[in-house]
């Protein structure tokens, strides 16, 4: 007596596994996703923007031209200048120092360090304003002390300066760093093998090769330091002639009723955007082509 042994057919279909073919993306998906985009960006950027401008226009150019040689305006614009002025080697220096420290040193408590860095990033401007008020105020820690040496920090142009640095501190930083880690130091030991001191090696080698990152930072430090509304708008007192920047002019002369000179001072301060928008485009191509090299 013989048993058959089962045999076992498979058909070409069997062999091939079974996959499913992906659906095909609608094409009015990415339509609508675009237009939802274009239509969020105008309500919030596009249609004030043009309205700043329009507003500023809406009785000529002589108006427009009349309105920014004021004297309030040239005091708050000038003042502005002069806060950037201060703020901006300040923040390069300590950027510069904090982002070499950062990237050529592992320590113990290196994330705090970068998350102070970053602290103006995470605290409203109003919040670090306050911070100041508490520092230096007359019922501030340091009060007592600056009231007996006649320094006025608070309501004066000391205070303005420092809220201005603290808001726009990181920025250097912050660029700086990851562009020193990504080109290390091997070059670095190499100029010092050859006995370059360390004030050459910065000039000759560290500065080259972090120019691009460091132009980054500094626009956007400037851009920051003229922009800041809230820091200052608490430190100052908003002193027209005396502690007014050029945003805080703005806020006053709309108060005012003055809605012509608020928004010629806007249209300025839009202008100095397109100016760092501009050049910020430039350096990341420039960076771009860099890498590419």
């Amino acid at each position: 007596m013989t048993v058959d042994k089962p045999s076992f057919h498979s058909s070409a279909s069997d062999d091939i596994p079974y996959t499913t073919k992906p659906k095909e993306q609608k094409k009015w998906v990415p339509i609508v996703l675009i237009g939802i985009a274009i239509a969020y960006l105008a309500l919030v950027q596009y249609i004030p923007a043009i309205n700043v401008f329009i507003q500023a226009f809406s009785k000529g150019v002589g108006p427009f031209l009349s309105n920014l040689t004021r004297p309030a305006f040239l005091h708050a614009a000038w003042l502005t200048l002069l806060l950037a002025a201060i703020a901006l080697p300040l923040n390069t220096v300590f950027g510069l120092c904090a982002a070499w420290a950062i990237a050529r040193h592992k320590f113990p408590g290196r994330a705090i360090v970068l998350s102070i860095i970053d602290l103006p990033f995470s605290i409203s401007p109003v919040v670090a304003g306050l911070m100041i008020v508490l520092l230096y105020g007359r019922q501030g820690w340091f009060g007592p002390w600056l009231q007996a040496h006649d320094i006025k920090i608070i309501f004066a142009f000391p205070g303005m300066v420092l809220a201005t640095a603290f808001v726009s501190m990181p920025f250097v930083a912050r660029e700086v760093i990851p562009v020193l880690e990504e080109f290390g130091k091997d070059q670095e030991e190499a100029a010092r093998t050859l006995g370059a001191k360390d004030w050459q090696i910065f000039w000759r080698v560290t500065l080259p090769s972090i120019r691009w990152g460091l132009l980054y930072g500094l626009i956007l430090t400037n851009a920051r330091a003229m922009g800041e509304f809230g820091a200052v708008s608490v430190v100052s007192g908003n002193i027209a002639d005396l502690t007014q920047s050029l945003p805080l002019f703005v806020e006053d002369a709309y108060k005012q009723y003055e809605t012509e000179a608020a928004f010629s001072a806007a249209v300025l301060l839009a202008l100095l955007a397109v100016v760092t928008l501009v050049l910020k485009e430039i350096l990341e191509r420039k960076t771009r082509i860099k890498d590419v090299e």
